[in-house]
Formats: C-alpha cells, sequence, structure tokens
C-alpha cells in the first residue's frame, strides 16, 4: 500500500446508516486507509437459511471506496447466527466434560461439523463471487481468532473426525497403541472405533492422547482455513489471504499455518497495568515475524485505551498507545490498527476501547489517534523492512503442549519460559528471531532453548549441527526428555542432547512452591528457582554449582566444547540478574 497501513475493525452494522457518512468523515480525518469490515456480519447477510442480504454491506464497501480506503473483506464465519444452531444443534461445540457451548456469544461451533462446513463454505463462496473485483477490497479476513474461545470440541463429529485423523497418522491401531503405550492401566485399543477424545476421565488422561488430540484440534482448525482460502483462490487468485491471531496462545502450530497465509496478523492486548507488558509485546512480535522468515506481518488488532476483559482493565497513559504502536512496526509491523472503529452502544464489548469513543472525536483517544494516523502517513520508506539477527529462541508448539501436560515433575509454563530467556536480550538490546528448532540455523551465531521437553532426534541432530559448525547453543533444564509419542529417551535425561551437551541429568529435583536454591555461576552468587537436578557430566566443564541442599556441590551450568562450537547447558532457573550474566558470557 506504499505506507504503514493504517486503521481498524471497521462494524458498521451496529450503528444507523446515517453515522456512517461521519465514519468515512473521521476516517479520513484520522488517517485510516484499511479498515477489517463484516468480520461478524454472517447473521445480517443471511438472516434465513439460503437467504441472503448483502445490500447493506455492498453500500459500506462502496463508502470505503469512494473515501479512498481499502477493505480487508471477512469471510463472516467466525459467528454462526443462532439459526444455525436451532436447525442443526450438533454444530455446537462441547468440552471434555459435556457441558454443550450455546449460542449467545461467538464462536459457537464444532470445528470439526460437516454441516457448519457446508454452510461456511456456501457464504464465503457468495461473498468471494459477489466482491472478487469491488474495488475496496485488498485482502480477505478469513475467519477471527480462531481457537480464542473454543479450543477444542470434544463431541461426537469431532470424536469420528479424531479418529480420521489417527487412522492416517499411525495407519493401523497396532502403531497407535505403541504410541500411546496403552499397555499401562489397561488401556489398550481392539480398533480405531474405541477410540475416544480425551474426554473428562477419573484421572490423568493419557499423555500421548492428550498430545494428538492437541495435535489434531490445531490441524481440524487449519483446515477450515483451507477450506475457506481454497474459495477465495478460485475466485481472486491474486488477492492476499490473512487470518488474525490471539496474543501468544498455545492453542495452534502457529508454524504449520504461517504457511497457509500470504502475511501473517496478529492480535496484540498487552496490559497498561503491567510495567513489564511490552516485554511480552516485544516476545509476540518477534514470535509472530518469524513465523515466516522475517516478512513483514499485520498488527490487526490492538485497544486504543482499555480493554474490557480483565478484572481490572487499565487505561492506556497519554503517549502510550502511540509508544506500544510504534514498537510494532519498528519489530517488522506494516500496519496498525485497532478493535474498534466506533465504540459499541451495547453488546459484550461496549466497554472496549475504540478509535471514536462514546464520548465522540473530541477526546484525548481520538486526536492521540489521529496524531498516530499523520505520523503514519509518512511512513513509505519503513514498508518491508527486516531486522537481520544472529540470535534466535527455539519455539516448538507440540513441545509446549507436551511440556504443559499433567503427571510432569512439575508444573511448568512454556511462556514464562520464554520470557525468561528472552527478557535479558530485549534488556541486552539483543535483536532476537524465534524460531522452530527444525529449520535452519545456519544464520545464527547462538541459539537459545528455554525448554523443548518433546525434541524428536532430527530436532536433536539439527541442533548439534549448530553447534559442529561453530554455533553456540544455551540449553534450559527439562529439555530433550522425550520424543513425538511422549515416550522417554531412556540412558539418561537429555537423551538426544546428551553428546552436544556432553553431561546427561540422572534425577530431577524440582523445588517446593515459594523455594530457591543457592547457586554459583561464573563465580557470581544467584539463586536458583522453580528446578534444580542431578547433573552428570560426560566431558562438559562444570562453570555453576549448587552450593546449597543434597545437590549441593552438583553442576548447575555446564559449558562443553563441540566441534566448532561451544554447548551451554543450566539446571535451573535463574532470576532476571543471574540470566542476564550467563546470556552475557555465551552471547560473549
Amino acid at each position: 500500500m506504499g505506507r504503514i497501513a493504517y486503521g481498524g475493525d471497521y462494524n458498521p452494522e451496529q450503528w444507523p446508516e446515517e453515522v456512517w457518512a461521519e465514519d468515512m468523515r473521521l476516517m479520513k480525518q484520522a488517517g485510516v486507509s484499511l479498515v477489517s469490515v463484516g468480520i461478524f456480519g454472517w447473521a445480517l447477510v443471511e438472516p434465513r437459511p439460503g437467504e441472503f442480504d448483502f445490500g447493506w454491506f455492498d453500500r459500506v464497501l462502496d463508502n470505503l471506496a469512494d473515501a479512498g480506503i481499502s477493505a480487508a473483506v471477512a469471510t463472516m464465519t467466525a459467528s454462526p447466527p443462532p439459526w444455525l444452531a436451532k436447525l442443526h444443534p450438533e454444530t455446537l461445540p462441547r468440552r471434555a466434560d459435556g457441558t454443550v457451548l450455546w449460542p449467545g456469544a461467538r464462536q459457537a461451533y464444532c470445528p470439526s461439523s460437516p454441516v457448519y462446513r457446508e454452510h461456511a463454505t456456501r457464504l464465503v463462496t457468495r461473498i468471494a463471487e459477489r466482491y472478487a473485483d469491488h474495488p475496496a477490497l485488498a485482502l480477505w479476513h478469513i475467519g477471527n481468532e480462531y481457537g480464542c474461545h473454543v479450543r477444542a470440541c470434544y463431541c461426537d463429529s469431532s470424536a469420528a473426525a479424531f479418529r480420521e485423523w489417527l487412522r492416517e497418522r499411525y495407519g493401523g491401531i497396532a502403531e497407535l497403541n505403541d504410541a500411546w503405550s496403552t499397555k499401562f492401566w489397561s488401556q489398550r485399543y481392539d480398533g480405531f472405533d474405541e477410540v475416544l477424545p480425551p474426554r473428562t476421565a477419573p484421572t490423568f488422561a493419557n499423555p500421548t492422547q492428550q498430545l494428538d488430540f492437541a495435535r489434531f484440534s490445531s490441524d481440524t482448525m487449519l483446515d477450515l482455513l483451507r477450506m475457506e482460502k481454497a474459495v477465495l483462490r478460485a475466485a481472486t487468485p491474486d488477492v492476499p489471504v490473512t487470518t488474525n491471531h490471539v496474543p501468544l496462545a498455545k492453542t495452534l502450530d502457529l508454524h504449520r499455518w504461517a504457511s497457509e497465509v500470504d502475511v501473517v496478523s496478529y492480535d496484540s492486548y498487552p496490559d497498561p497495568h503491567d510495567p513489564q507488558a511490552h516485554v511480552l509485546a516485544a516476545l509476540s512480535y518477534d514470535v509472530i515475524r518469524s513465523l515466516r522468515g522475517g516478512q513483514p506481518w499485520l498488527l490487526m488488532e490492538q485497544a486504543p485505551s482499555a480493554v474490557n476483559w480483565r478484572e481490572r482493565n487499565g487505561a492506556k497513559q497519554p503517549g502510550q498507545m502511540r509508544l506500544w504502536s510504534w514498537q510494532a512496526v519498528a519489530q517488522g509491523a506494516d500496519a496498525v490498527m485497532f478493535f474498534q472503529w466506533r465504540q459499541s452502544k451495547g453488546g459484550a464489548e461496549k466497554f472496549h476501547s475504540a478509535m471514536v469513543p462514546h464520548t465522540g472525536p473530541d477526546t484525548r483517544t481520538f486526536r492521540e489517534v489521529a496524531g498516530l494516523g499523520a505520523e503514519l502517513a509518512e511512513t513509505g520508506p519503513l514498508v518491508d523492512t527486516r531486522p537481520d539477527n544472529d540470535v534466535a529462541l527455539v519455539l516448538d508448539w507440540e513441545s509446549w503442549w507436551a511440556l504443559e501436560l499433567n503427571s510432569h515433575p512439575a508444573t511448568l509454563d512454556q511462556l514464562d519460559a520464554l520470557l525468561a530467556h528472552y527478557s535479558p536480550l530485549f534488556d541486552a538490546n539483543i535483536g532476537c528471531d524465534v524460531v522452530h528448532p527444525d529449520s535452519d540455523l545456519s544464520g545464527y551465531r547462538l541459539v537459545v532453548v528455554p525448554n523443548l521437553y518433546l525434541t524428536r532426534a532430527e530436532t536433536a541432530a539439527n541442533l548439534t549441527e549448530h553447534v559442529r559448525r561453530g554455533g553456540h547453543l544455551l540449553v534450559s533444564f527439562f529439555s530433550g526428555i522425550v520424543d513425538e509419542s511422549d515416550q522417554v529417551h531412556l540412558g539418561g535425561y537429555l537423551g538426544p542432547l546428551r553428546e552436544v551437551l556432553g553431561a546427561h541429568v540422572a534425577e530431577f529435583w524440582p523445588l517446593a512452591d515459594g523455594e530457591s536454591v543457592g547457586v554459583s555461576v561464573l563465580e557470581s552468587a544467584e539463586r536458583g528457582l522453580l528446578w534444580s537436578e542431578d547433573i552428570v557430566v560426560d566431558g562438559a566443564e562444570v562453570v555453576g554449582r549448587f552450593t546449597e541442599g543434597g545437590l549441593a556441590g552438583g553442576a548447575a551450568l555446564t559449558r562443553n566444547a563441540f566441534g566448532d562450537g561451544v554447548a551451554w547447558y543450566l539446571g535451573t532457573r535463574l532470576g532476571a540478574g543471574g540470566m542476564r550474566a550467563v546470556l552475557d558470557r555465551v552471547v560473549g
């Protein structure tokens, strides 16, 4: 578009048509160049099954085109109308305990439902054919925030689809039994027809069943995107497609999703009450930017001021919206957009701030919105800029899912681990990509692995080769523990990473809540948090030791020269100062 795009979600259907003319005037005043339209329009364009009324939406797009404003036209499938559930209650999603999620909110559909898919495809086909040549159309906006409210569905339709997914993955029931370790607890299956989703059970469900269901759930929603994309491509092969993702959620394997869109879009809602919110936002932006090899991305939603869904919804301080918007641009965003254009008079998000507040345009919020719009209008040279980083942080969604399963030595949080390793790099102004561990690592001098609980043989080989070629590697605790079937690598924890790290772990010693342990790291006295473990060195140099408790004198940090590079292993979580000291030495 020749500049950083600027705008937000535009929902004119909430307002009388006489308001629409004022919308166009104020959008031009604010420097708006792009809006998302129609995201929740299904019930209005198809008020009854098979009866379509696009007249109002025609007028909306015509208004935008006349004003010189481009549109990300939504496929409107994010929230089915109530009539679908009335006619086909089997389309409604169910929780693991069988609870039906009824209409009255949004996303009340089962992703596996053939009926939902049939109606969604019919709607998308009508939209694509009707607006393929509309002058306002700039890109297609598929769905909305997949997995935000319905992370998985456990209904009978989902169960049938899960069985087919498993049949394709394993081929035979014997292979599934082996992968799921079903000899334990008398869980052996005689056929796929006996397999269910991990519904509420007397105690822990089979962990590999849970892991496979997470894979299936992500793939099923991805299949919805592919379904709609195929319709759009047939009608408009040259119009890009996107879908917006919720803030750094673990529900969807975004590495798989990113290849299915032309540009990645993201919704960012840092908490103004959190003094470190900008760090989490920075991590999120680096994750999103890295999904397509550094390609610019779209900040599809943010709040001009307060949101409405936290227990305490803080307003952004004067200038904070501008600061955080420019932060996104600095980290690769080619669009800065908001939810939403005009603050709702009613409905569930009426207290969510908007570009035009309830009070109107003579407000601090709108003045800041217009001021930012004027600045972004001059951003042509910033379009398609890409950072050149030589440090990478590893994130694998499948390992994230597996790490946070139940019945582990301790409850660990993948996002907490990511932030603990990312924050010192951010504070030191060291740019960082966030990559899949199987990706090409040849361009990085340092690869940081916060937790890689699930480590495939090929993943370990890739990390090992990175060090062999001269790279540096920092791995933190509870990595290299299981394979893709959540089965333990035997012979010493760290499994396939033992060789490159020059060490293995004999026993885990997780710490009690609130407990810490003394650690001497690189000649500095620190406190270890969350975790400790009995590390056995197999050639590595010990550069940090536990100084208290049953592991006193044992290794806490090791360094192993391997090939032309160096691999480090950290067997505890250090505070901010300790992590900075370690990363300073590793970055070197």
